[in-house]
């Protein structure tokens, strides 16, 4: 059974950090392509950041710079490090095992988890 359990989230003002984490449970998060996600209220969700299974990062171009994915294989646990926060940043944040960056149908992921809530003002 595949559980995958966001957390870190919240409210914080422009220009601060937030790190994220997401905790994988009947899952090697380190033998797949793992990748943040967030949707905001209307919008569609969109992948921000994928790690590679040999832990290649990237990071989606409205976040370069500003956000860092990285894992700890032996925690089963995937983070986002969020750096210079931006209004337009806000949303639901989801991990997932899934390699795509920009939008993607939620249907065509295999497992979500309830994801973390960002709010920046």
């Amino acid at each position: 059974h595949v559980q995958l359990v966001e957390s870190g989230g919240g409210s914080v003002q422009a220009g601060g950090s937030l790190r994220l984490s997401c905790a994988a449970t009947g899952y090697e998060i380190s033998k797949y392509c793992m990748a943040w996600f967030r949707q905001a209220p209307g919008k569609e969700r969109e992948g921000v950041a994928r790690i590679t299974a040999q832990g290649n990062t990237v990071p989606a171009v409205a976040v370069k710079g500003r956000f860092t994915i990285s894992r700890d294989s032996a925690k089963k646990t995937v983070f986002l490090q969020m750096n210079s926060l931006k209004p337009e940043d806000s949303g639901m944040y989801y991990c997932a095992p899934d390699c795509r960056l920009g939008a993607v149908n939620v249907n065509s992921v295999a497992y979500w988890g309830q994801g973390t809530q960002v709010t920046v003002s």
